[in-house]
């Protein structure tokens, strides 16, 4: 009597491949689900009487093109004093004297811990109250641009440092053995190379900034002055509709959305290089 052996099926497990592509799968049919129930379940007559009313959104222009414009300025004017204090505080920050390290580290954790609006109050109610008399140039410009430029500049300070230590050591050494002086080093060898480097984390800096632009409402602007969130609150609280928020979304969405594209290049731009 021969006996013979029982026959096992082989246990197949799947593969990683099998398991990525499987879990992929139900990610995509949970999306979809998901949505297809949300696009179920919505008014979508409600949301476009709400959201999307087009004879409000045509009655913002022509104020929504000089809110537009003034964001810009706005953003420019507090790049640049950013710009124009931050570079000096990221070679104070580097120097060999203790007392220019100390007075930039300090100024930089000040004005990178303070709200950009609580700095934008101290600087529009805070020293015409200290300082009796005073006007900045340019009115709200000038405030803006000092307020908003103040914070800026604690984090421009800290991008350029970290290009300037990025910087090969190499390349002072070279310098310095040529007979450049410090100065001269710093001029004409290591910031022109920083410069190369932060430029994409600076280009982000720009659109950071062009968001907190939308803080300047707070501090009362007038029609010629008010920038794009004052406008569409203003109309939110005129028309009693949330059309102007989507506006005004999409205002910010036309400056930030190309920023954010020409950083990604300047990116992998720098990185290729």
């Amino acid at each position: 009597m021969v006996k013979t052996e029982p026959t096992t099926t082989p246990n197949r497990k799947l593969t990683v491949r099998q398991r990525r592509r499987l879990s992929l799968t139900i990610q995509y049919l949970a999306f979809i689900a998901a949505v297809g129930i949300v696009a179920w379940i919505a008014d979508w007559a409600t949301i476009a009487d709400s959201f999307f009313d087009l004879s409000v959104a045509s009655g913002m222009f022509p104020d929504a093109y000089r809110a537009l414009a003034n964001t810009v300025t706005y953003t420019v004017l507090a790049y640049a004093v950013g710009s124009l204090i931050g570079v000096p505080l990221a070679l104070m920050r580097i120097s060999a004297n203790f007392v220019y390290r100390w007075f930039a580290m300090i100024y930089i954790e000040i004005f990178r811990g303070l709200p950009a609006l609580l700095v934008l109050f101290l600087v529009g109610f805070g020293l015409p109250m200290a300082f009796p008399g005073l006007s900045l140039p340019g009115g709200v410009y000038g405030t803006v641009a000092l307020a908003l430029g103040l914070t800026s500049s604690a984090y421009i300070a800290e991008t350029v440092r970290a290009g300037i230590q990025a910087v090969p050591s190499g390349q002072v050494e070279a310098a310095r053995s040529l007979g450049m002086s410090h100065s001269r080093t710093m001029t004409t060898v290591v910031l022109p190379q920083a410069i190369r480097i932060v430029i994409p984390p600076l280009t982000n800096e720009f659109v950071m900034l062009t968001k907190d632009s939308s803080l300047v409402f707070a501090i009362g602007l007038t029609a010629a002055t008010m920038e794009i969130t004052r406008l569409a609150d203003s109309t939110l609280n005129a028309e009693a509709n949330a059309t102007p928020l989507v506006v005004g979304g999409l205002l910010y969405l036309m400056l930030t959305v190309p920023l954010g594209y020409v950083a990604r290049l300047l990116e992998n731009k720098g990185g290729r290089s």
